[in-house]
């Protein structure tokens, strides 16, 4: 897990809104979802960014717009130099070689009815690189060996494999076209425990061996920590926080990115009963309408009084970026004010 490097994957204030509509007859727009909404990173060669968050933050719809599954509302997409964010599907396809994703549910992402050599070589065949018949089968039985599963496997349903081997058949086919960047969205949370521990260090034996980049999402801080070299933090549709991975758990800044950490149980009784539990008080607003200033201000302990009012940027404090008030050289200007607010507790 090599941080260093160029930049592969450039995501420059994007955002994906949904409209809400009403009616019957005459449908009309009435608002919209804002699912992701002005998210900024970037992705460099060989590593892996871990992206975290509570369910509904908008990390899977990040991936799928980067994708391009998903038309981003705004914003720009550049990868390998190239923006991507607009360019049409003709153009799309070369691109779509050089990224892959391994989804959530091993169980739903598999073709019932299909072989796994057709489910592996599907790739292969889609983009026109399948060769011979006798190449092609070759070619899978590599695939499955890559992985850690038998050539002889192939002509097994997916229904006759556990778990963890269909996330494996699922790996193989990401790597079928060998993809520079590799998106893996929930790629290990419908297993169990110790399946999970085998399917992420296969991933990082990959990522060595192959020179792999991943874009790594997950709502397990502990599974996010062991592979990741740099995480970002979201909340409702924003990163609030970026940092090295060491950095990030043993210094967070963001209180939201504190309450997350303190809200992952520790297996020594002693230090769970000693160490000090911090809440987040409240619901996740809703993406429809969301807070005004920072979005975290109704749930946040350290909340300052213009944070309901001046949105905050995402800004270097130390050798994290963090979008928080707390940490601003002096307060922003709020129109009808200009003053800041006190802390409120």
């Amino acid at each position: 897990m090599n941080g260093s490097g160029n930049v592969l994957l450039r995501v420059e204030d994007l955002k994906v809104h949904f409209p809400v509509t009403e009616g019957v007859l005459m449908r009309r727009r009435v608002g919209s979802v804002k699912a992701v909404d002005g998210v900024s990173f970037e992705l460099r060669r060989g590593e892996t960014f871990g992206l975290v968050g509570e369910s509904g933050c908008g990390k899977s719809t990040t991936a799928l717009a980067i994708l391009r599954m998903l038309e981003p509302t705004a914003g720009r997409i550049v990868f390998d130099g190239e923006d991507i964010s607009r360019i049409d599907q003709r153009g799309l396809r070369p691109l779509r070689r050089r990224m892959q994703m391994v989804f959530q549910d091993p169980f739903g992402s598999l073709n019932p009815r299909m072989r796994v050599r057709e489910i592996v070589g599907e790739p292969l065949k889609v983009h026109g690189v399948a060769g011979s018949r006798r190449r092609f089968r070759e070619r899978v039985a590599e695939l499955l060996d890559l992985v850690g599963l038998l050539p002889a496997m192939a002509d097994r349903y997916p229904h006759q494999f556990s778990g963890g081997q269909r996330q494996r058949i699922g790996i193989a086919r990401a790597l079928a076209l060998e993809p520079d960047l590799l998106l893996c969205d929930e790629a290990v949370s419908a297993l169990d425990v110790s399946i999970q521990a085998q399917v992420l260090n296969l991933l990082m034996d990959l990522q060595q061996q192959l020179g792999l980049t991943y874009l790594f999402i997950a709502h397990d801080l502990s599974v996010v920590r062991h592979i990741s070299d740099r995480i970002g933090v979201m909340y409702l549709g924003r990163i609030v926080e970026v940092a090295e991975r060491d950095e990030l758990f043993e210094q967070p800044r963001h209180p939201y990115t504190e309450a997350l950490l303190a809200s992952v149980p520790t297996p020594d009784p002693v230090v769970e009963a000693a160490r000090a539990h911090h809440l987040i008080a409240g619901e996740v607003p809703s993406v429809r309408n969301p807070p005004s200033g920072c979005r975290f201000h109704p749930r946040c302990p350290k909340v300052l009084g213009h944070c309901n009012r001046a949105e905050p940027l995402l800004e270097a404090v130390g050798p994290a970026q963090v979008a928080c008030h707390l940490y601003a050289d002096s307060p922003p200007a709020v129109a009808g004010t200009g003053q800041a607010g006190d802390l409120a507790l």
